[in-house]
Order: structure tokens, then C-alpha cells, then sequence
């Protein structure tokens, strides 16, 4: 099981990129666009650099829903490889069976 800590951090930026996402994309178009004059350009970078860091969706880390690890992490199922296990071995996901030979 993860830091509790970690999970709530998580979260945290989950909502923060949530929240600034619109801002985000509007800001980046203006950034990128090679028609509008360069001081407009340089002011949109200002403006998203001044965004909080954890706002971008780089920061997000992928976690298992059940117990918060961070790696081994199965992006379908949102679940890691020992929880996939663990649910797998109690009959809990359709169609998985364990292997056993």
C-alpha cells in the first residue's frame, strides 16, 4: 500500500490540471500561433509559465485504484499487477483465471 500522503498528492494535481486545462490550451494556441505579433506570443508564454506546475498534465503519475502503486500499473483495468492478482486468484474479475501448473 502507498503513503497515504502520496495518493492525496496525486489527487491534488489530478484536480489542479482538471481546473487549468481550458486555460491551459487557450494559452498554448495563442503561444504557438505564428500569425499573431511576437510580443502577444511572449506575454501568453508569461502567463503559462505563472500557472501552478502541478496544473500540467505531465506531472500526473498513474496509480492502482486499490492500493495507490505507482508501477506495474495496467492501464486498462487501472489496477496494479498484484491487486490484478489478488482480484484474479478471488474470482473477482470476469473471465481471468490464475494459472496454476
Amino acid at each position: 500500500m502507498a503513503k497515504k500522503a502520496m495518493i492525496e498528492r496525486e489527487l491534488k494535481r489530478q484536480k489542479l490540471v482538471e481546473k487549468y486545462a481550458a486555460k491551459r490550451v487557450a494559452l498554448k494556441e495563442i503561444a504557438n500561433d505564428e500569425k499573431k505579433p511576437m510580443e502577444e506570443r511572449f506575454k501568453a508564454r508569461l502567463k503559462l509559465a505563472k500557472l501552478p506546475r502541478n496544473s500540467s498534465a505531465t506531472r500526473l503519475h498513474n496509480r492502482c485504484q486499490l492500493t495507490g502503486r505507482p508501477h506495474a500499473y495496467y492501464r486498462k483495468l487501472k489496477l496494479s499487477r498484484i491487486a490484478l492478482r489478488d482480484l484474479g486468484s478471488q474470482g473477482q474479475i470476469p473471465g481471468l483465471v490464475k494459472s496454476s501448473w
